[in-house]
């Protein structure tokens, strides 16, 4: 039986879970809310590096800003990809504006940029809007 590491997206908490219960709506062990909920986590500066680095699942983050004409067109569309792609994948989103360092940091040059992540390290990235159905096909083509 394998564990996989899996970060609440309430408290942030990394919970040990056995694979084979990964659908079966695993609480988390420290706050006992649900770890997946079928929407997209928010990050900030101090919850980013846990969960991109510390998830044992692709963690895909979506880099936007509240100004961004694109970004309010795609987040319904993002949403509807994490009740998808979830427990599979963890779908996230970092606000640009709030979080300048981190996007420094990855060289974000426009919005929406779509990053996905395993264990620390980005396996693909994409910029611009588009579709559920685009974004649960360019995911699973990278994972």
């Amino acid at each position: 039986m394998s564990t996989l590491h899996i970060v609440c997206s309430h408290c942030h908490a990394v919970n040990r879970i056995p694979s084979e219960r990964l659908a079966q709506h695993p609480r988390c062990g420290k706050c006992k809310e649900a770890l997946f909920s079928g929407h997209p986590v928010e990050l900030t500066g101090s919850s980013f590096q846990q969960h991109i680095s510390r998830n044992d699942i692709p963690v895909v983050v979506d880099f936007w800003a509240a100004w961004c004409g694109p970004c309010k067109m795609m987040a319904p569309a993002y949403a509807q990809a994490a009740v998808k792609l979830e427990p599979r994948v963890r779908l996230a989103k970092l606000n640009t504006e709030q979080e300048q360092g981190i996007a420094a940091q990855f060289n974000i040059r426009s919005i929406p940029t779509l990053i996905i992540f395993k264990g620390g390290v980005e396996l693909a990235r994409q910029a611009g809007a588009m579709s559920a159905a685009d974004i649960i096909r360019w995911i699973n083509s990278h994972v």
